[in-house]
């Protein structure tokens, strides 16, 4: 291992992506200190965690994203949950509007830069209006809790309105999401890995040590009394973190070979054999944790927009079903995973594309003319294995919490060591080390790891 890390720093190209991207990292974990101008981040970090009460609540699922950031009101209290949901609406749009999908084909580097530009401005649309809800229900937690609101922003009103807090919370929040949304997209063309993923996996990583002294203190050592957490239940969860671990390893590596043939040419007086790859390698699950992101980010929005503007209307009965832990939640989760790998699968896998490549090249699956009936086959066979990886991954993203409810574990502890967190964190990984093999394989290295390649 140490070797191995020896040949990453080895090449200056490599060494100065790697470095940038903890520069940047590092930038946003020092925003994540930085509160808002006039809010007390103590006393709203406290209010949170009484908020909480070591049951299921919406807001530590949305703090973990943040790295922390939400609960203490900072800067990037949002984190790039807004740009995700953009990134939602606007991936359907292409899917729903015949002109975009033809305008993406005819030119596509024009139709990425139109998209990226369309989900940056509906980022900054989504991060404007949370920032709002976020200042009117931190105007609520003041009257249970003052302390959190300086006296002085909530002075200076406007027909009774606190206009100049509202103005700093919005105008702060949003430009931090903003700034995010740089950050990520400098990793991404300058870095290492995809930087919206490195955020939101570094946010989450950055609860690692709260999360442990939690246990410590829910196991009860220094008294002889037993504790909220014992042994047998630190070993269940142990045991799913491993499960989970191997299994996201398993769903995001694992695939299926097409085997190839290619037909023989002659070139003048001789004959010869196309050389390629022997088969086509199928992803079990072709989305990655992409589904997971997206199905955990839709169903925060509408829950946290009730939890702002409270349960007392019709929309917030309704987002009352979807608060985390409840039955409608797990079963809406599992049907939006499964609906997103379809999805993301559908519109980035092109089987024209490949059987017209394969058609070109000479190349053919046995059993199957090329053409039309090639590109069937492979639209079944991907459609059958996304269905098994789609199941798989809903599985392994909904069994921590229910695991945690049957054990009456702290949802703090649960969404740590299982589920979304540990899926995003594990897909994260796999895809920086991926990135960084490749880097060394392309300069003739062996790669980052000696066994067990990364695929």
């Amino acid at each position: 291992m140490i070797q191995a890390f020896k040949r990453v720093f080895q090449l200056p190209e490599l060494k100065h992506k790697i470095l940038f991207t903890l520069g940047m990292l590092a930038v946003f974990r020092i925003g994540r200190f930085i509160p808002v101008p006039g809010i007390n981040g103590e006393v709203a970090l406290h209010y949170f965690r009484h908020a909480a009460g070591g049951g299921q609540n919406l807001f530590q699922m949305v703090d973990i994203f943040s790295g922390g950031a939400f609960s203490q009101m900072t800067v990037f209290a949002l984190g790039v949950v807004p740009y995700i949901s953009a990134s939602i609406i606007l991936q359907l749009l292409v899917a729903l509007i015949p002109s975009l999908q033809r305008e993406i084909k005819e030119n596509p580097d024009y139709g990425r830069k139109k998209i990226t530009k369309l989900t940056r401005l509906g980022a900054m649309i989504l991060a404007f209006i949370q920032a709002s809800l976020f200042a009117k229900y931190a105007l609520q937690m003041n009257l249970s809790h003052p302390g959190i609101v300086s006296p002085d922003l909530l002075g200076v009103t406007l027909f009774g309105c606190p206009w100049l807090f509202y103005l700093i919370v919005i105008v702060t929040m949003t430009t931090g999401t903003v700034f995010l949304m740089w950050v990520g997209e400098q990793i991404t063309d300058r870095g290492i890995g995809n930087g919206m993923s490195l955020i939101i996996g570094i946010g989450i990583l950055s609860q690692l040590p709260s999360t442990m002294g939690l246990i410590i203190q829910q196991l009860n050592l220094d008294s002889p009394e037993p504790g909220q957490l014992n042994f047998f239940s630190l070993v269940i969860l142990f045991s799913l973190f491993v499960l989970i671990s191997a299994g996201t390893i398993f769903i995001l590596q694992g695939q299926r070979r097409i085997p190839l043939q290619y037909a023989r040419r002659m070139s003048g007086m001789r004959e010869v054999q196309p050389t390629g790859s022997s088969y086509i390698p199928l992803k079990v699950n072709y989305a990655g944790v992409i589904p997971v992101i997206f199905a955990s980010s839709l169903l925060m929005f509408p829950a946290t927009l009730a939890q702002f503007l409270g349960y007392g209307n019709w929309f917030g009965k309704v987002a009352s079903y979807f608060v985390p832990g409840t039955l409608t939640y797990l079963v809406s989760f599992v049907m939006l995973i499964i609906f997103f790998t379809y999805f993301w699968t559908a519109t980035q896998f092109r089987p024209d594309q490949i059987a017209s490549d394969m058609k070109k090249g000479g190349a053919f699956i046995p059993g199957v003319k090329q053409g039309k009936q090639t590109q069937e086959f492979l639209e079944k066979s991907m459609s059958t294995i996304t269905l098994v990886g789609s199941v798989l991954l809903a599985g392994i993203a909904v069994l921590p919490s229910i695991v945690g409810r049957l054990m009456n574990v702290s949802s703090s502890i649960s969404y740590f060591f299982g589920g979304t967190t540990l899926l995003i964190l594990v897909g994260v990984v796999l895809d920086t080390m991926k990135q960084i093999e490749s880097h060394l394989l392309m300069k003739r290295y062996d790669g980052f790891m000696k066994r067990g390649r990364v695929r």
